[in-house]
C-alpha cells in the first residue's frame, strides 16, 4: 500500500507498507510547483502502527509510580494507555473495550493478575497479554505462560527493555492460517481455536493450543525447544529451564495420552516432532 503524507508546505512523504513496516521517503517542493522535488532524506522504517494508527494498550497496575512511570512512557512511544488499579476494573475494561495489549501485574487488590487473565481466556479472549512481576521462579513462569500470557517481565525492569517486548508483541502478524491442519486422527482450526482428536474436543489453554498448533505447522520435522519459546512466547529463556519440556508433558496428557496412536515424539537431544507412529 503506498499513502502519501503531507509534512508542511510543499513537503510529503511517500509511504510504502510492507510486512508490518513502513517505509517512508520524504521529499521538498517548497521550490514551486513545477520545479523537480529534492529528496530532504534517503529511505528508512518506521512501526507500521505508528504511522497507520494509534494503539491501544490496557495496563493493569496498582502501583502508583510504576502506573505513572509506565503509563507517561508508553503514550510518548505513541500508545493510547487505559489504567486499571485493580483486577476486577481490569476485567471489567478488558471485556467492554477491545485493546492491542494487556499488561498485567501478578498482585494486584479484589482480583489478582493469574485470575485476571484465566478469566479472560476462558472467555475466549485472544488479545496479547503481557505479566509483570517480581516473582521470577520457573514455576511462576510456566504458570503465567500456561494461563496464556505471550511474554513475562520480572521486576524492576527499565522502561527501554518493557517497550521492547511491547513492540515485540504487537509486531507479530501471523500470516493467515490454514483453514484446517490434519494429522492422523487430530484436527485443528487455527481460526478459532480448536483441537479435536477422533472427534472428542481437547480442552487446551491457549499456550498449548499455540504449542500444539506450531508443531503440526511442521509436521514430520523435528522442532527444537529453542524454536519454540521464540516462536510460541516470543521470548528468550535460559536454555537450561524445562518451560518448554513442562508444557510439552501436559500437552501430552491431553493428546496422546487417552489414545493408542501417539503424535507427540521426543527426539533426545534436539527437541519434539507430530507425527503417527
Amino acid at each position: 500500500m503506498r499513502l502519501t503524507v503531507p509534512f508542511g508546505t510543499g513537503d510529503s512523504s511517500t509511504i510504502l507498507t510492507r510486512g508490518g513496516l513502513v517505509f517512508a521517503s520524504l521529499v521538498d517542493n517548497a521550490g514551486g510547483q513545477g520545479l523537480p522535488h529534492r529528496r530532504i532524506c534517503d529511505w528508512f522504517t518506521v512501526d507500521a502502527e505508528q504511522v497507520l494508527f494509534q494503539m491501544r494498550i490496557l495496563l493493569i497496575e496498582d502501583e502508583k509510580k510504576t502506573v505513572a512511570f509506565l503509563a507517561k512512557g508508553l503514550r510518548e512511544a505513541g500508545f493510547t494507555v487505559d489504567i486499571a488499579r485493580d483486577g476486577e476494573t481490569g476485567l471489567e475494561l478488558a471485556r467492554a473495550t477491545r485493546h492491542d495489549l494487556l499488561i498485567v501485574d501478578v498482585m494486584l487488590p479484589k482480583r489478582d493478575g493469574w485470575a485476571v487473565v484465566a478469566q479472560l481466556r476462558g472467555e475466549g479472549l485472544h488479545t496479547p497479554i503481557l505479566f509483570l512481576t517480581a516473582r521470577d521462579s520457573v514455576k511462576d513462569r510456566v504458570k503465567g505462560l500456561e494461563l496464556g500470557a505471550d511474554d513475562y517481565l520480572v521486576k524492576p525492569f527499565a522502561f527501554s527493555e518493557l517497550l521492547a517486548r511491547v513492540r515485540s508483541v504487537l509486531r507479530r502478524s501471523p500470516a493467515r492460517e490454514a483453514e484446517q491442519l490434519r494429522i492422523e486422527d487430530l484436527e485443528i482450526d487455527p481460526r478459532r481455536h480448536k483441537a479435536v482428536r477422533s472427534g472428542i474436543a481437547l480442552n487446551l489453554t491457549a499456550k498449548e493450543f499455540l504449542l500444539l498448533a506450531h508443531l503440526a505447522r511442521f509436521a514430520g520435522e523435528v522442532v527444537s525447544r529453542t524454536e519454540i519459546v521464540e516462536q510460541v512466547w516470543d521470548i528468550n529463556f535460559a536454555t537450561d529451564t524445562n518451560v518448554v519440556d513442562v508444557m510439552v508433558r501436559r500437552l501430552r496428557a491431553k493428546v496422546d495420552d487417552p489414545f493408542q496412536t501417539k503424535l507427540i515424539h521426543t527426539v533426545r537431544g534436539t527437541g519434539y516432532v507430530l507425527k503417527a507412529g
